[in-house]
């Protein structure tokens, strides 16, 4: 009763009683002219005052060839442009309002309305129970099951409802070449969520760039094929057949033939070839490309949604409810207060104690089952390794079985981690709804950083380079653990960390499409089979459909952020990692938007500016990538290895690669023994050392500290070519144009003269009315009334 006591007070309430199930009650409400207009007082909501005579600009050159691409006039531009002003209900006859209900578009209303019963109190005037208070905490404690925004008609009726035009020209993914009407998302859902959609669009148009960069990278690795020596080396007989490697575990392994990783090492040269250099550089700048100009689209976009100066708004006005009832009481108790803080660290420090032991228990499992898959070659390094996989290594068996553990692990502890930030998050009670979220997301980022991408780092920085050596072999417990430091196959590392960076990137992509298309699908066809097809009203409709959370919108962008992390970090050892994040994302947009018109009950509309804290995030993982892809380059890809055996230790005068696979495996002597080839006395290992015998046995040679130096100098050299064209390209490209600034300028300046105007003119009235009501008896000169009028200005 309370309730309806106080919502009637700002509301036009209606109670609807015939529901499906006779159970469930609705109660529609609306606001009146008056609240809307207090509020939009209050929230100094940006509204027209005059239509807009600033031209869009000039035609295109050749917009013929984008017409394809195109939408119509009247779903892109829903409505005409103006120049607004924040809206003062003392001068309302200054603003063009035609009709009263059309006045404030629908996202807007909504905003309002949500506002207003998010602090809306429902205790007793004799009680003090300042905590009683908002629509969230009737929701939390069965008051309401629901409260939501009505969506507009449904898609399938032939209408031209906003929302029908979405779902036929948005919606649809034979729309998928088509443009989105942003102005009309903005205008449906808000703002937030018009800003999501142009930035996912945007992220998308670039990686065609990416992707076709990517592919003409891996077509060079294809058509260089017949030319890799190292491959040809290690599967020819006479050489890789002759060629018998140490052990890869100790005692249950034995000895193998080289030429048995002949598959493997062909396949790391599609990936681990010269192309592949330039196109980690062509990444670190094409970020950098990506970043500004979608600085500068934001831009044009906050001119265009009246969002410049919005950002001071909502420091100050979008205040938590959460923060208004709770905040007070807890900064009176200090105590508390530390324990709080307290317990808050060691749940951050238990969930990175959580993923560090997760890593290492799939790094113990590759270990383990790295030496089960070498043990299997027992008896015969010629037929034993068959029972792997002919088309499969040791190295390579483990690191897919290894990988798709991870994954499964990564969706589990995913599940963890969403609620315990979200609780984190909840215990520091952020004051503002935009500091809430930036708190969340950096934490939940974090999480997922190292959750996503512990394994690829493992792979591409740690396996294989603290082995040893025959007779003084790396454990990763000590000797008595038993379990050996993993090898890099000798055609390298980098085929595994692409085995890993597809297994992880594509699972995610296909779980998450999964997740998002097919159980709001499934869970509205259950909510919804036994109604009344006769009598099924809109606010039934949308009540069957799934509920739209306040964070729904962060999940959408830390999918695609992690998708950037994994196209930029790791993007030297995959090249179509863009192209596969290209056709993901073509469906992600059109699943979203599906799921938003169809699926989805109508979201509360929300202010932004811009994508928030993900914009930091994104500018940290750029720089990270350069740094990253340089290494991986450098240490985990062999392109340096035999660029210094082509430039400085190639047998004869003319530089070649052959000879490169017997230069680049060092030698240890075993007893005599006999295996199924004949009798065996040295034995190969991957390495740079001392044969036994020489003085400095099992150090490292001079060309190990020259391939090092090399190394070395290429990182450096990569990073500050990257970096330097980085910020010279940040330096070129403005973060606004400077046709926006012009149009901002030159509307601040109509709006100053309109306001001026309207003043002047208001003051005019107001004296003559005075004149004529109470004239005075002294008649008062035109000059004497210019003074007047001067001095009231």
């Amino acid at each position: 009763v309370f309730t309806l006591n106080t919502f009637k007070s700002n509301f036009i309430c209606h109670i609807h009683m015939d529901s499906d199930d006779l159970k469930t009650y609705f109660l529609k409400i609306h606001a009146p002219w008056e609240v809307l207009a207090t509020y939009a007082d209050v929230l100094k909501i940006k509204v027209p005052f005059k239509e807009s005579d600033i031209p869009h600009g000039q035609d295109v050159p050749l917009e013929w060839l984008s017409r394809p691409f195109r939408l119509p006039g009247k779903v892109m531009r829903p409505q005409p442009d103006y120049f607004t002003s924040p809206f003062d209900k003392d001068k309302i006859d200054f603003f063009l309002i035609k009709n009263q209900d059309t006045f404030f578009p629908p996202s807007t209303r909504n905003r309002i309305v949500y506002y207003i019963l998010s602090r809306c109190p429902y205790h007793k005037e004799d009680r003090k129970e300042t905590d009683k208070k908002g629509i969230k905490r009737l929701l939390n404690n069965g008051t309401y099951t629901s409260a939501f925004p009505l969506h507009d008609r449904n898609t399938n009726e032939q209408c031209e409802s906003e929302r029908y035009h979405l779902y036929k020209n948005w919606a649809r993914f034979l729309c998928f070449y088509k443009e989105q009407p942003l102005n009309l998302i903005r205008k449906y859902y808000g703002e937030k969520i018009g800003i999501y959609f142009a930035w996912l669009g945007f992220y998308t148009e670039m990686l065609f760039f990416a992707a076709v960069m990517g592919v003409i990278c891996f077509t060079y690795g294809v058509l260089s094929y017949d030319d890799n020596l190292t491959s040809k080396e290690i599967c020819d007989p006479s050489i890789g057949g002759r060629t018998v490697m140490c052990p890869l575990c100790d005692k249950k392994c034995s000895y193998w033939k080289l030429n048995s990783t002949c598959l493997s090492s062909w396949q790391s040269h599609l990936f681990d070839n010269e192309g592949t250099v330039f196109f980690a550089m062509f990444m670190g700048i094409w970020v950098t490309l990506f970043l500004e100009f979608w600085k500068r689209r934001q831009a044009q976009l906050e001119y265009e949604w009246d969002l410049v100066d919005f950002e001071e708004e909502q420091q100050q006005l979008q205040i938590r409810p959460e923060f208004e009832t709770k905040c007070t009481d807890q900064r009176l108790n200090r105590i508390t207060q530390v324990r709080a803080a307290s317990w808050l660290l060691h749940t951050k420090v238990f969930n990175m104690l959580l993923i560090v032991a997760c890593i290492t228990g799939v790094i113990v499992y590759r270990l383990a089952v790295y030496a089960a898959f070498a043990s299997i070659m027992k008896d015969s390094p010629t037929k034993k390794i068959h029972l792997v996989g002919s088309l499969i290594t040791p190295q390579l068996a483990t690191s897919v079985t290894a990988s798709f553990i991870n994954f499964v692990i990564i969706m589990i502890l995913n599940f963890f981690y969403e609620r315990v930030a979200i609780w984190i998050t909840d215990m520091e009670i952020p004051k503002t709804h935009l500091e809430y979220e930036n708190k969340l997301t950096m934490k939940m980022f974090l999480f997922q950083f190292v959750n996503y991408y512990s394994s690829c780092f493992y792979v591409a920085f740690f396996k294989g380079k603290f082995v040893g050596y025959p007779g003084n072999y790396t454990y990763m417990f000590g000797k008595y653990s038993r379990l050996r430091n993993e090898e890099c196959d000798p055609g390298g590392c980098l085929i595994e960390l692409t085995t890993q960076l597809v297994i992880v990137m594509t699972g995610k992509q296909v779980c998450g499409n999964i997740q998002e298309a097919l159980l709001p699908l499934l869970r509205n066809w259950w909510c919804s089979r036994k109604a009344r097809k006769d009598q099924y009203s809109r606010w039934e409709q949308d009540h069957d459909l799934q509920n739209f959370s306040q964070l729904g919108l962060f999940y959408e962008y830390l999918e695609m952020v992690i998708q950037f992390g994994f196209i930029t970090l790791f993007v030297a050892s995959f090249p179509l990692a863009p192209l596969l994040a290209l056709c993901n994302n073509i469906l992600e947009v059109r699943v979203d938007s599906w799921k938003f018109t169809t699926q989805f009950r109508r979201p509360v509309a929300a202010k932004a500016h811009n994508i928030g804290a993900w914009q930091e995030i994104l500018n940290v993982v750029a720089i990270l990538s350069v740094v990253t892809n340089a290494f991986i380059m450098a240490f985990t890809s062999d392109m340096i290895p035999r660029l210094v055996y082509l430039y400085a230790y190639h047998p004869g005068s003319e530089a070649t690669m052959s000879g490169y696979i017997n230069n680049s495996l060092s030698v240890t002597i075993v007893c005599s023994c006999c295996l199924d080839i004949g009798p065996i006395y040295c034995l190969r290992y991957r390495d740079y050392r001392y044969p036994p015998g020489h003085q400095r046995q099992y150090s490292h040679t001079m060309q190990f500290w020259h391939i090092l130096a090399a190394k070395l100098a290429f990182i450096i050299i990569m990073e500050h070519v990257v970096f330097v064209v980085k910020f010279f390209v940040a330096w070129l490209i403005p973060d606004v144009p400077s046709e926006v600034k012009a149009r901002i300028k030159r509307e601040r300046y109509l709006i100053q003269e309109y306001l001026h105007n309207y003043e002047v003119e208001k003051l005019k009235i107001q004296l003559s009315q005075s004149f004529i009501i109470e004239p005075k008896p002294e008649v008062c000169t035109a000059t004497d009334k210019h003074d007047v009028l001067s001095e009231c200005l």
